[in-house]
């Protein structure tokens, strides 16, 4: 199988119905994504396709088409990517776990909500955060929308 992953592709042998969370962490030893429960509940594997947050753990790796991005490939020319700096401005993480795919989810809402509202944020921040950090999630997500312009 072939699968472009933060700009590169790979050509993968693996069993079609193996989670594409697996493929990522131990075939191309991409650990970004995490197991959290291995149900789509938590959202620690959380990955973009086509922009588009997934929750990797429960999707065949068979059934994946077009380009996933990890929190590897945020970056672009050696820059962090808004939402990651505004993370690290409003000091998110706690024990970090969650957070390549809080910062993920984060990421795809406001590539399509460029100026979310308190509602459009907690519709689309499903991912769990065992440490509560929730309303520092609220505020980077604003702050990040300020600084790409909105």
């Amino acid at each position: 199988m072939k699968l472009t992953v933060n700009g590169t592709d790979y050509e993968v042998d693996a069993d079609p119905e193996m989670p594409l969370l697996w493929v990522l962490r131990d075939i191309l030893n991409i650990k970004g994504p995490k197991f959290g429960c291995g149900v789509a509940a938590c959202g620690s594997c959380t990955v973009l396709i086509d922009g588009f947050p997934v929750r990797s753990c429960s999707q065949a790796v068979a059934d994946t088409e077009g380009a996933i991005t990890t929190i590897e490939g945020l970056e672009h020319n050696g820059n962090l990517h808004p939402v990651q700096e505004a993370w690290m401005r409003h000091a998110v993480p706690q024990c970090g776990y969650c957070q390549s795919g809080q910062i993920l989810a984060a990421v795809a809402l406001l590539d399509e909500t460029p100026d979310p509202t308190d509602e459009d944020i907690d519709n689309a921040m499903t991912n769990l955060c065992r440490c509560g950090t929730y309303p520092m999630i609220k505020a980077a997500i604003k702050d990040a929308a300020k600084a790409q312009g909105a």
